[in-house]
């Protein structure tokens, strides 16, 4: 794998990913499954060798990627953690049951807070608002470890992956209702010198 590679990672299932709950920015651990699924993410990142990691301040993406890179044996590269890369806050939405939101107030209006760039959940954060922070972070901490040549894993959450891939595919404000990050299967980006994307896909373990 060439240098200047970006891969992103989201973390494997937590217990309200499980329990089908709004979990946004609380703090909850990952299940038994969770970690089988940060395992197999290992699996498909073992032919790159990272110069450091980044991640949020919430256990569950920071046992992910302990997990992966305890696995693909680069424990001693630096980790910067930081809630710039935390979930979105959902809110008063956060330990709902998701079901029960969308039999109180419509399958419409819950796609339209969980999926919209815009909309705002009730005391929560929009992805637009999500991604001011995000990008902030990775502009001034991420992106000039890139361009001076690193390799970089950022292990962190759907909607603040969601809105980091938004940026680096140019993806619009309503594609990106149809944007899902899923688990277990790393993004990784080829940038050239001038910081253009110039490959990016899902890793295999094949690869």
């Amino acid at each position: 794998m060439q240098n200047r590679t970006l891969v992103l990672v989201r973390h494997g299932q937590s217990q309200w990913n499980l329990e089908n709950k709004f979990t946004g920015d609380v703090d909850v651990e990952l299940t038994e499954h969770g970690r089988d699924e940060a395992l197999l993410t290992a699996k498909k990142l073992k032919t790159i060798s990272f110069d450091l990691a980044f991640t949020s301040e919430l256990k569950r993406a920071q046992e992910t990627l302990a997990i992966i890179l305890k696995e693909i044996h680069e424990e001693a590269i630096p980790v910067e953690k930081n809630a710039a890369l935390n979930e979105r806050n959902y809110g008063d939405l956060q330990g709902l049951n998701k079901t029960d939101v969308a039999e109180k107030y419509g399958i419409e209006q819950v796609a339209l807070w969980r999926r919209s760039y815009d909309v705002t959940p009730p005391n929560g954060e929009s992805l637009q608002m999500t991604q001011t922070r995000v990008l902030a972070y990775y502009h001034t901490f991420i992106e000039p470890q890139l361009q001076a040549g690193k390799n970089v894993l950022i292990v962190a959450h759907g909607n603040s992956l969601r809105s980091l891939v938004m940026f680096l595919e140019n993806i619009s404000a309503t594609a990106i209702s149809e944007v899902n990050i899923p688990t277990g299967a790393p993004r990784f980006y080829h940038f050239d010198e001038q910081m253009k994307v110039i490959h990016s896909d899902y890793l295999t373990e094949s690869r």
